[in-house]
């Protein structure tokens, strides 16, 4: 499995993502993932699976050393004290001593962010974490981050798939050398349906999604995280690390509409145009 290097960590560049998956079909997905020889695994405070993950972390053979780990806190949860206990909180679900990531979720629109990365590297020095980032940051918030905090921001988690470009956040954030983590990379199972995407499968032997996680893979510091409950689905994203595009193929898919963003909750920040 191929990494990046962020902040001195070596993280695969395909994960698991666990979003919606629940006690026993969560607790199978992860050990089913990490027997197929995924060792990057996804989770939040929000998505209410920690603790099966943390069976599955108890249950593998797989040393933990071995698995990256992401968790993230919640956005209301951002205040100093609040953000301690929600991370006590996920370390005891998880049955892990540390996590490899741990994520502001989304931004809050009242927080203080400084305060709130200040409580972040904390954890991190005291070895709660090794690294911290942040999840939906526009360009905006991300270099008050970097740039007026000084935070050592590992990676930025956004939507990010053939239908919604980067084209501003993804060139920043490679000059910064931070990786982009790409959640809904196959946008919801949107992408089966164009024909675009379908051609380029048939030619490939491949499936769409397949295409599109190839497509994401191959960019400079991107990262992806597609939920897969299946051993099918698991294995079938596997597969597109081993697909080569070649320049017609990415014409295809530069085509596509690059403006559909599926994931805008009430909370969403002021995104940048793209």
């Amino acid at each position: 499995m191929e990494s990046l290097t962020t902040q001195g960590l070596n993280v695969p560049r395909l994960g698991l993502g666990t979003f919606k998956l629940q006690g026993k079909d969560c607790h199978e997905a992860v050990l089913s993932a990490l027997a197929m020889g995924y060792r990057h695994i996804d989770t939040a405070e929000m998505y209410a699976n920690e603790d099966a993950v943390g069976d599955a972390l108890e249950d593998t053979a797989v040393p933990r050393e071995q698995i990256h780990l992401t968790t993230k806190v919640w956005w209301t949860n951002l205040a100093p004290d609040a953000i301690r206990k929600a991370f006590d909180q996920s370390l005891a679900k998880l049955k892990t001593d540390y996590v490899d990531f741990y994520l502001i979720h989304w931004p809050a629109p009242d927080m203080n962010l400084a305060s709130a990365l200040e409580t972040l590297m904390r954890i991190r020095d005291d070895g709660g974490a090794r690294a911290i980032g942040v999840c939906n940051f526009p360009i905006a918030l991300l270099k008050q981050a970097i740039e007026d905090i000084n935070a050592p921001i590992a990676c930025n988690q956004v939507e990010y798939h053939a239908l919604l470009g980067q084209s501003k956040l993804l060139p920043y954030m490679q000059s910064k050398g931070m990786p982009l983590t790409a959640y809904a990379p196959l946008a919801q199972g949107r992408l089966a349906s164009f024909p675009e995407l379908k051609a380029i499968a048939d030619k490939h032997d491949a499936t769409a999604a397949q295409i599109a996680l190839a497509w994401l893979l191959e960019q400079d510091g991107v990262m992806a995280i597609p939920k897969a409950r299946s051993e099918a689905s698991q294995k079938s994203n596997l597969g597109a690390l081993d697909i080569k595009l070649d320049q017609d193929d990415r014409a295809l898919i530069a085509k596509l509409p690059k403006n559909q963003r599926f994931v805008t909750p009430a909370f969403s920040p002021e995104w940048d145009e793209e």
